[in-house]
């Protein structure tokens, strides 16, 4: 193709840079330029970068780029200069056809901004295209009678280019019987006209052939033909008429095909084959042949494709009315096409930030958006929205661009993830919508602490156990996610008997379990009191305690320890004493024993292992007291020898065993000569002292029997005293103690002796026991040597009830 620019004049070039320089600053916030088609790839269109503010390395730093929508891309940016150069060749008649003005629209996006600027480049036309008939040949009838004046329409040629460069003339070949006329449309359109100038003579001239020449105004003048061919017919003096010299229609876009828009009607007054019309469309387009039919007979025109009001809003055609005689009338046909609300809105995602921290300002921006409906009017009409219930906002910026902004922090503990649904909705009845989603994730923060399940823990652990066991294991939750949600233990400080807690106990600080470095010892540490701390990965970082006790528990790992009798540290044997007149239950001695361990552990029960005189002794099995099972005879021992064994109940169960030697004598003296030799001794004075002994003791007895009767008298008398004074249903009053003798002055009698009196309400009942006195001495704990305690009576006795024993025990040291 010739370049376009040749054959400006000078004139022509100055009114193109003058037009170019209003256009560039023609409006605030409006980037205007213009250049012309068919221009060579990468060719200049405009300094973009300056007109940005910017420089051309910030192109590429700020992510600015071109933002269009629905079309190719005509326009690059050349980051290199700064500068908006074409993406291709462009075609302004593919563009915008027969348009006075071609405009081309589109948006630079300062991405880091997420700013908008509209641009809008004017293609300029050249003279690229030729006018063009629709068909090489035509053929004209006319009657051979036709006046003179009489006019043919021809047909009309057509020319891409606008303005200057569009169809501007035609030119007829020589001939003398027509003549060329030109007649202009309200479309704009040149319509030539072939005039007769002289009378036809069928019978000398029959067909007259013309070239029809179309020119347009480009420089150079570019020019198409077409070859007219003039048939003369036989007369026919009636022109067909139609109705209406214009026939309009309005239609909705989406009529069914097939639908009858219209039917044209013209008259022919000639009979016969001069007045049958026949129907056709004259110079039609492509586009109506391809959407509209015309019966040849009926002049009904119908669809025969769906209409779309996006694609085309009205259609201009010409319809023909021609009889059998070659006459023929013509009228214009307007079918306007309505919109009806058939195209939903779109919407066009132009930036989004796919993650935002939860921390993040209200109104922080999150997306970046257009909306396009291609209905028009109301149907064209579109409005944005999102769920109320969300966080979030719809600001509208220039155009039909939207920003997606934050209305409040966010807490990605609560909502780590947002579906953001936006909904387009049109204006149109019935209304017409498109829903679009924003997948959104709230990026963590470290804004909350490990949090442990409870506030406090107990375990337990038993005593001895191996080194390095584990002993509990604790967890902490930390809603944050990644490291903020890493948590680590440790144990706080403290000390314990002296040492540091940490060398009895460590903590793994990934898992959280505790070991025992050590083994523990109940008797020595019963419990712990630890101090669990949990700490996150973030930062900075937070942390929470908790509190543990450690409770060691007991095993049976301690044997028996016997108390009484003490082993001699002096290399001499214990020995008790038993008298030869001691009966059934008589006390010699007890065995005392502890455990240091406790609770079952510590249980011990007693049990004679081994006597050197089976049947004589027993041991009782929980107080460990050893008495004797039978009365003692003269022919029994005096030596007796007794091995008790002291048992606890753990699992499994310890032991100890004791020996005892118990002597078996009448007499202090005897006891002493048995002591260094246990043979059997005749001396008359040991028979002496042990009947003094016997007659010491019986007195003292007798005098201690005394008292007591002399006391029980005493109080008997009074109880009967007090219940002739109450009434046949009282009680019996409660007596103070203050009123019973004290017994302080039998200690002087004694050393050692326990009574027993069993009374009941009935004094006639009542009886004393006498046990037989305990010369155990080494039995009695320092601890009963010190106590002394009154006579005990029950404070109330109902008469009109069975008699009550009411057991009394006087303790005399």
């Amino acid at each position: 193709m010739a370049d376009p620019l040749r054959g400006w004049g000078s004139r022509e070039l100055l009114l193109l840079f003058l037009f170019l320089g209003t256009q560039r600053g023609a409006r605030a916030g409006q980037i205007r330029y213009s250049v012309r088609e068919e221009l060579d790839k990468g060719s200049f269109v405009g300094n973009i970068a300056k007109d940005l503010g910017l420089e051309p390395q910030e192109l590429a730093e700020r992510g600015v780029r071109i933002v269009s929508r629905g079309r190719t891309q005509l326009f690059a940016l050349n980051p290199g200069s700064g500068s908006l150069v074409t993406a291709g060749r462009i075609d302004r008649e593919e563009l915008c056809a027969q348009s006075a003005r071609c405009l081309v629209s589109f948006n630079i996006l300062v991405e880091n901004k997420m700013k908008i600027y509209g641009v809008e480049v004017e293609i300029i036309d050249i003279n690229d295209n030729f006018p063009r008939f629709r068909d090489e040949e035509v053929k004209v009838k006319v009657n051979e009678n036709a006046a003179t004046g009489t006019r043919l329409v021809l047909p009309f040629a057509r020319d891409a280019d606008v303005g200057v460069n569009s169809l501007q003339s035609y030119q007829l070949s020589s001939n003398i019987h027509f003549s060329l006329d030109e007649k202009s449309g309200s479309d704009g359109q040149k319509y030539p006209e072939l005039v007769l100038e002289q009378p036809l003579d069928r019978e000398k001239v029959a067909v007259h052939d013309l070239l029809l020449t179309a020119l347009d105004g480009g420089d150079p003048i570019l020019s198409s033909t077409t070859h007219i061919r003039v048939m003369v017919l036989d007369a026919n003096d009636n022109a067909p008429q139609f109705t209406r010299s214009e026939y309009r229609v309005s239609v909705p876009e989406n009529i069914p095909v097939g639908t009858r828009l219209l039917t044209l009607t013209a008259m022919d007054p000639d009979e016969g084959i001069n007045g049958k019309l026949t129907y056709s469309f004259r110079n039609e387009e492509d586009k109506i042949s391809q959407t509209f039919q015309l019966d040849s007979n009926l002049g009904e025109i119908s669809t025969v494709q769906s209409l779309d009001y996006e694609e085309s809003r009205f259609y201009l055609m010409e319809v023909v009315a021609q009889d059998g005689g070659a006459l023929l009338a013509s009228a214009k046909v307007v079918i306007t096409v309505q919109d009806v609300n058939d195209n939903a809105p779109e919407m066009i995602l132009t930036s989004l930030a796919s993650s935002v921290s939860e921390d993040c300002l209200p109104g922080t921006v999150i997306a970046l958006f257009s909306v396009h409906d291609g209905d028009s009017g109301e149907n064209g009409e579109v409005a944005c929205s999102i769920s109320r219930n969300l966080p979030f906002k719809l600001e509208k910026s220039v155009d039909n661009y939207y920003h997606l902004l934050t209305t409040r922090t966010l807490d990605r503990e609560e909502i780590s993830d947002y579906n953001i649904t936006i909904t387009v909705i049109d204006r149109g009845n019935p209304p017409l919508s498109t829903e679009n989603h924003i997948s959104l994730k709230v990026a963590d923060i470290n804004d909350n602490p490990p949090i442990f399940p409870h506030t406090s823990y107990s375990t337990y652990i038993p005593e001895n156990n191996p080194r390095g066991i584990s002993i509990f294991s604790v967890t902490a939750h930390d809603p944050d996610s990644g490291n903020n949600a890493q948590v680590t233990y440790s144990l706080a400080k403290d000390t314990l008997q002296g040492m540091p807690l940490s060398s009895y106990v460590s903590i793994n600080s990934d898992t959280g379990v505790l070991y025992a470095l050590g083994s523990f010892d109940y008797e020595q540490v019963r419990d712990l009191q630890l101090w669990v701390t949990a700490c996150d990965s973030g930062d900075p970082p937070l942390s929470s305690n908790v509190s543990l006790s450690l409770f060691v528990l007991d095993q049976n790992d301690n044997t028996p320890e016997i108390l009484y009798p003490a082993i001699p540290t002096d290399g001499s044997t214990g020995v008790e004493l038993a008298p030869r007149s001691a009966e059934l239950g008589y006390l010699v001695t007890k065995v005392v024993a502890v455990d240091r361990d406790s609770g079952q552990n510590a249980w011990l029960s007693y049990r004679l292992l081994k006597a050197s005189e089976p049947g004589l002794f027993s041991v009782g099995l929980h107080t460990g007291e050893v008495r004797t099972a039978r009365a003692l005879l003269d022919r029994d021992a005096l030596k007796q020898s007794l091995v008790v064994v002291v048992q606890d109940h753990g699992q499994p169960s310890l032991s100890a065993t004791v020996t005892l030697t118990v002597a078996v004598a009448d007499s202090i003296p005897d006891v002493l000569a048995d002591l260094s030799n246990f043979e059997p001794s005749a001396d008359p004075d040991h028979s002496s002292l042990t009947l003094y002994l016997v007659v010491a003791v019986a007195a003292v007895s007798c005098l201690f029997l005394a008292f007591v009767i002399v006391l029980l008298a005493l109080r008997l008398r009074r109880w009967h005293t007090s219940r002739l004074l109450q009434t046949s249903g009282g009680g019996l009053a409660g007596v103070p103690t203050s009123h019973f003798v004290g017994v302080d002055g039998v200690r002087a009698f004694l050393q050692t002796y326990s009574h027993e009196v069993s009374l009941t309400a009935d004094s006639r009942k009542s009886h004393l026991i006498f046990p037989q006195p305990n010369y155990a001495d080494t039995l009695i704990s320092q601890e009963s040597c010190e106590k002394s305690e009154p006579l005990l009576i029950s404070d109330t006795i109902n008469a009109n009830e069975e008699p009550e024993v009411v057991r009394v025990s006087f303790l005399f040291q």
